[in-house]
């Protein structure tokens, strides 16, 4: 008798053990590089091509069908990838993003496979490399180094959302010309400057399937721990759905499909409803795909992702750029903010300023919490040191083993009672509510509903003056 207790005793703890294995593998799981993403939180999209040395106002619709006349006005004179870095890293950002082409056609390294790059220029006697310089640049500052590469448009060859115009024996050779030039390209970016932390294929990559370059298996020859941004097959993150540098409240960090396809509208219901999906996620989505927010640093009555001249007056100002971070950061994304330099080669002098006026903010606000705590389960208690004033939190899922929870309520206890500061849902890498100063002397955050046992990385309180 005593042996069959034990027999189902052991048996029944086999079956919890199982239960909770399948559960935990039934949550989308971040891989390294998408937690190393998610962990960055402020990313800076470094963007640089021929028309922002023309010295005329950037229109995309004219840049996307018209080669550039002369390429030799790229030729900068101040030239500095360590004063781009050094300012990024003061202003707290992790991640830098190059645009190594764009829609001229044009690339910013020594090719081999097109001729239209930094050896046809009269500058640096066509021996200059920006992505060569970018990557040491990160490197020396502890900047995680990023790649953007256009294909989908490409003036210089003629090619409009991933084609060659025409249906006829010269389109179609010129459709093989360009695929096999952009795949020999990748392969030079991929294996002759080392390790990437992310590509960004500007609106999407077109593979074999679509008619196009087969970039994907060429990524993930070389750089198979990289974040790949995106194509028909592939998407680690996933576009926010507008360029304001927000989302709504929640996004999720999962999605129900593996890629969103180019030009974010490959499905219907990833285009319905001004892009919800691609904005808010899916909590019950198969697929770990965190959304990105991104805007330029010169959107401010404007939307600049180029530098222009005279345009100093669109740089956004700090509060919007804290609300920025609020709505994005603060919503479980991770900000990417477009900064350029100018022709000189410089991140013009206001726009850095701005950008560690901005990290400088964003780190006097946060960097000391009146209280923090971490834990496992459905309740975690942070007791204050007092009775004192506080209005915002910000709570971390440990978003390594997924994110679990659903539904919460955020309590503050008064001198009265207990009172409901917040009910939410999402929390995922990072979540943070501002709420009315309120005396308190302990915060309770109750999970209601949750996928697999919450965990929580990081639970602090602060009173932030404005």
């Amino acid at each position: 008798m005593k042996n069959t207790k034990g027999k189902f005793i052991i048996i029944a703890w086999l079956l919890i053990l199982t239960s909770n294995s399948f559960s935990q593998q039934s949550i989308p799981i971040p891989t390294p590089a998408q937690l190393q993403w998610q962990n960055a939180e402020l990313a800076a999209l470094v963007c640089w091509d021929l028309h922002a040395h023309d010295g005329e106002f950037y229109v995309q619709s004219q840049a996307r069908i018209t080669p550039v006349e002369d390429y030799n006005i790229f030729n900068p004179q101040k030239y500095d990838t360590d004063q781009w870095i050094k300012t990024l890293k003061e202003a707290g950002f992790k991640i830098a993003i190059l645009t190594v082409s764009h829609e001229t056609g044009f690339f910013h390294h020594q090719s081999d496979a097109t001729p239209y790059c930094m050896k046809a220029l009269k500058w640096q006697d066509g021996k200059g490399d920006v992505l060569r310089d970018f990557k040491a640049s990160c490197e020396k500052y502890g900047i995680l180094p990023g790649v953007y590469i256009g294909t989908r448009w490409n003036a210089f060859y003629g090619v409009y959302d991933f084609k060659v115009n025409g249906n006829n024996q010269f389109a179609k050779n010129r459709q093989l010309h360009y695929n096999s030039m952009i795949e020999k390209v990748v392969e030079e970016i991929f294996s002759n400057y080392g390790d990437w932390a992310m590509v960004w294929f500007d609106g999407g990559a077109h593979g074999p399937e679509q008619g196009g370059p087969d970039v994907l298996s060429v990524f993930e020859k070389y750089q198979p721990n990289c974040l790949f941004y995106h194509n028909l097959q592939r998407a680690d993150m996933r576009w926010g759905g507008s360029e304001t540098g927000t989302v709504p409240y929640p996004s999720w960090g999962t999605f129900p499909y593996p890629s969103t396809g180019a030009g974010e509208s490959a499905k219907e219901e990833i285009h319905a409803n001004n892009f919800a999906l691609l904005k808010h996620g899916d909590p019950n989505g198969s697929y770990y795909m965190p959304a990105m927010s991104d805007a330029p640093l010169r959107g401010h009555g404007g939307h600049d992702w180029f530098w222009e001249p005279e345009r100093e007056h669109t740089i956004y100002p700090l509060e919007n750029l804290v609300e920025m971070y609020y709505n994005s950061v603060g919503h479980n994304t991770t900000l990417i903010l477009g900064v350029t330099p100018n022709p000189e080669g410089l991140f013009p002098e206001a726009d850095a300023s701005r950008l560690i006026e901005f990290g400088n903010e964003i780190e006097r606000r946060f960097s000391n919490p009146i209280a923090s705590t971490s834990g496992r389960g459905d309740i975690i208690n942070l007791e204050l040191p007092e009775m004192q004033t506080v209005n915002q939190v910000v709570i971390m899922e440990d978003i390594a083993h997924g994110e679990r929870v659903r539904e919460f309520i955020l309590e503050g206890k008064t001198s009265d009672d207990w009172q409901e500061i917040f009910k939410g849902s999402c929390i995922g890498h990072k979540f943070i509510h501002r709420f009315n100063s309120t005396e308190i002397t302990e915060l309770r955050l109750k999970i209601s509903e949750s996928t697999g046992t919450p965990q929580i990385k990081g639970f602090n309180v602060y009173n932030i003056e404005k």
